[in-house]
């Protein structure tokens, strides 16, 4: 079965989150996901805490949507930051990228570098280690904006990884129409989604169409164009009414 996948989302259990699991679930499920991956940021985090937040999303998932809980890591110059989710013990703060990589390797898990171009982190990863990626975050929502990342496909080129789409989601401005489209074989369990992403059953989408329609033509033109009309905009509106 073909279900829509919300990946990198964040909770209140992100010291940055906005809104509970609860809420997150009912909201994505009333946008058409039936699966939400949830990466909390590593600070704070402890394995005590990941194996509660671990029994949070369970209790948080229905027969509508499922929550897939994950962890943000990030390296000790806050720039490469890994997104992973499996049944993996938590590996620490400020880690370096290979051993969180490995870990999630070791245990079965599945590991995606998150947005490329924040603080130009496609410069500071290095290709070697990317055998232990999944994908590559081709476009973030929170960073990118209105339009693929700029950086992301030679990096995607050099390393042959998949191309993730991804919402960076910490409050409701930030839903936007990406999902990465999974072929499961039911039930629907967070093994299941896990095997449809390490066997590679997925796909990038936006606006409900493959991702690759945006990556040049006049689609991305459109989409370069409007978001270098959003950026001036959002700033000007974050000083009018600031959160």
């Amino acid at each position: 079965m073909h279900l829509q996948a919300a990946c990198h989302v964040h909770s209140d259990w992100s010291y940055d989150g906005k809104w509970s699991l609860e809420r997150i679930a009912k909201n994505f499920s009333k946008r058409g996901y039936q699966v939400v991956m949830v990466t909390e940021h590593d600070r704070g985090f402890s394995e005590t805490r990941r194996l509660e937040h671990r029994e949070a999303c369970r209790n948080a998932s229905s027969d509508r949507v499922l929550m897939v809980p994950g962890i943000e890591y990030s390296d000790g110059a806050n720039c490469v930051h890994i997104l992973a989710w499996g049944n993996v013990p938590f590996v620490g703060e400020n880690m370096e990228t290979e051993k969180i990589l490995r870990a999630a390797a070791d245990c079965g898990g599945v590991a995606v570098l998150a947005h490329p171009s924040r603080k130009q982190a496609w410069r500071s990863f290095d290709p070697a280690l990317s055998p232990g990626l999944l994908g590559i975050e081709y476009w973030n929502r929170k960073t990118d904006g209105w339009a693929p990342s700029p950086n992301a496909g030679d990096l995607l080129r050099a390393t042959g990884v998949l191309p993730f789409v991804g919402l960076d989601f910490h409050e409701p401005r930030q839903f936007f129409p990406l999902a990465m489209l999974l072929d499961i074989n039911p039930p629907l369990t967070e093994e299941s989604v896990l095997d449809a992403l390490r066997a590679k059953r997925c796909s990038p989408q936006a606006f409900g169409l493959p991702v690759r329609r945006f990556s040049h033509g006049l689609g991305a033109r459109t989409l370069q164009t409007a978001e270098a009309l959003r950026r001036p905009a959002a700033r000007f509106y974050r000083k009018l009414w600031p959160v």
